[in-house]
Order: structure tokens, then C-alpha cells, then sequence
């Protein structure tokens, strides 16, 4: 089993002292950033947007992945890319043109993702997965953090990897929600790549050590 790479979600940090958070995943052993971007209006919360971005930017030194949870994602393309963003994710849910929404992502320079809402099935991705960098599997329903795992996750996983080896694509599979070490190891077994970790991260004693348990 290969080493999955690590995307604390800034989502459950401590916004009062986010510098400090933001440096100890700079010396942890992460891999990712994971910054998720809410409207209110997709998801029924709303998260941060561009300045607290422009800000995280500012002290982050890692590849930073941003999950965008909002509606007609088009809009702000250029933006995210200008603040930095290497990965840009939108939601299979929001997008009407999603083959022209992952070619402006990647024309505007970023890695292109797309996500899944728990009742959505992979098969609808056949026909872009190989302009696909990677796929966000949501195992919670978006919007808060905090949420236990839907265990129909693994399935859906393993149905996702078998589309890529199929059509022999290169897309990277994530896991966001409810994300544990008592399910991290069942999940890369499954196929996962990249997982997303927040709650289980920064209310633990030690997030450092959480996040090299999941490592």
C-alpha cells in the first residue's frame, strides 16, 4: 500500500490563531493544503472566501488544493488562479458545461478536480475522466466539517479506480469527510490517493502526530 497524500482541511482550524495552524502543516508531515471555499447557497454554510485565501497563500508552503462549494464556479476561474490556487475543484453539481469548465481551469494554469456529492455515481464522469486531475469523493454531505463517514464510500472508490484504469486516465482519487485512521488504510486499499482531513486533524491533542498517523 502506497503512502496517501495528506490534505488537512483549513476548514477546522482555529481561525483566531490560523498562522499558527497554518506552520504547523508547513512542518508536518502533510502533503496539501485543502481550503474549501462556501457560498451559502450550494452548501447551506458559508466558509471564507479571496482575502482569507490571499492571506493562507501568504504563509502556506505547500501545493495548495481548493474545493470550491459554490454556484456557477465559472465566474471565478481567474481569481482563484491569481491567488495562487495549483488545484481548482468544482462540483459535478454546478457545473452545466463541465468539459468547459475543467479546460479553463487548466487554461488559467491550475490542476483541474472535480467533486461528487454522495448520491452522485461515477459513470457520469466516463466521458471526461481523462481531463480529470483529480476526483473529490464527498463521504459526508458538503458543508460542514465534523460529519461520520458514509461507509459507502470504499464502494464507490473502488468503482471510480476501475473507471480509470479502464479509459487508462492518470486522475488522482480523494477523500473528503469523516476521514480517520481507523478508516484510512480501507480506503487506500480501495483505491484513494489523497486525503482530506480536518476535524480528526485539529481536535486532536497533537495534530502533528494525527497527521503522521494518517501518513
Amino acid at each position: 500500500m502506497s503512502k496517501p497524500i495528506i490534505a488537512p482541511s483549513i476548514l477546522a482550524a482555529d481561525f483566531a490563531n490560523l498562522q499558527r495552524d497554518i506552520e504547523m502543516i508547513n512542518h508536518s508531515e502533510a502533503d496539501w493544503f485543502h481550503i474549501d471555499i462556501m457560498d451559502g447557497v450550494f452548501v447551506p454554510n458559508i466558509s471564507f472566501g479571496m482575502p482569507v485565501l490571499r492571506d493562507i497563500v501568504k504563509h502556506a508552503t505547500k501545493f495548495m488544493d481548493v474545493h470550491l462549494m459554490i454556484v456557477d464556479p465559472d465566474r471565478y476561474i481567474e481569481t482563484f488562479a491569481s491567488l495562487g490556487a495549483n488545484m481548482l475543484t468544482v462540483h459535478y453539481e454546478a457545473c452545466t458545461h463541465l468539459h468547459r469548465t475543467l479546460q479553463a481551469i487548466k487554461a488559467a494554469g491550475m490542476q483541474a478536480g472535480v467533486a461528487l456529492n454522495p448520491h452522485t455515481n461515477v459513470s457520469l464522469l466516463e466521458d471526461v475522466i481523462n481531463d480529470i486531475d483529480l476526483v473529490c469523493v464527498m463521504s459526508v454531505n458538503p458543508g460542514f466539517g465534523g460529519q461520520s463517514f458514509i461507509e459507502n464510500t470504499c464502494a464507490k472508490v473502488e468503482q471510480l479506480k476501475a473507471l480509470i484504469t479502464r479509459k487508462g486516465a492518470k486522475t488522482l482519487i480523494e477523500i473528503d469527510g469523516g476521514v480517520t485512521d481507523k478508516n484510512a488504510a480501507k480506503l487506500v486499499n480501495a483505491g484513494a490517493d489523497v486525503l482530506v482531513a480536518g476535524s480528526y486533524v485539529f481536535k486532536s491533542e497533537n495534530p502533528e502526530q494525527a497527521i503522521l498517523r494518517l501518513k
